[in-house]
């Protein structure tokens, strides 16, 4: 089983940046969709981002798209997530997540993830 740990969440105010980290351990990360997800408070968790196992393919939130960016690093077992012109209703615990796939693709179902973090906080600021 892959473990996963989430890093770099924060309070910054509206305009602002983060990077947030996912780093993995327990198996190599090569065959694993990657997916970002969030949760707000009293809202169902949502899906932010998602990357093919090679970084070749990634899909996007509309709420997300064209601020946000997702990569990966393979050999160092990293997921990232560069959030750019940060809003206040971007706030929410975001959580990374895995799901084994021999299959070369993106996933925004979160059903299909079976590894997931316990998630970072963000905040935004108005």
């Amino acid at each position: 089983q892959v473990q996963l740990v989430e890093s770099g969440g924060g309070l910054v105010q509206t305009g602002g940046s983060l990077r947030l980290s996912c780093a993995a351990s327990g198996r190599t990360l090569e065959s694993y969709v990657m997916g970002w997800f969030r949760q707000a408070p009293g809202k169902a968790r949502e899906f932010v981002a998602t990357i093919s196992q090679s970084g070749r393919d990634t899909t996007y939130a509309d709420s997300v798209k064209g601020r946000f960016t997702i990569s990966r690093e393979n050999a160092a077992n990293m997921g990232y997530l560069q959030m750019n012109s940060l809003k206040p209703e971007d706030t929410a615990v975001y959580y990374c997540a895995l799901c084994p796939s021999r299959m070369e693709g993106t996933y925004s179902n979160s059903g299909v993830y079976t590894s997931w973090g316990h998630g970072t906080q963000v905040t935004v600021s108005s």
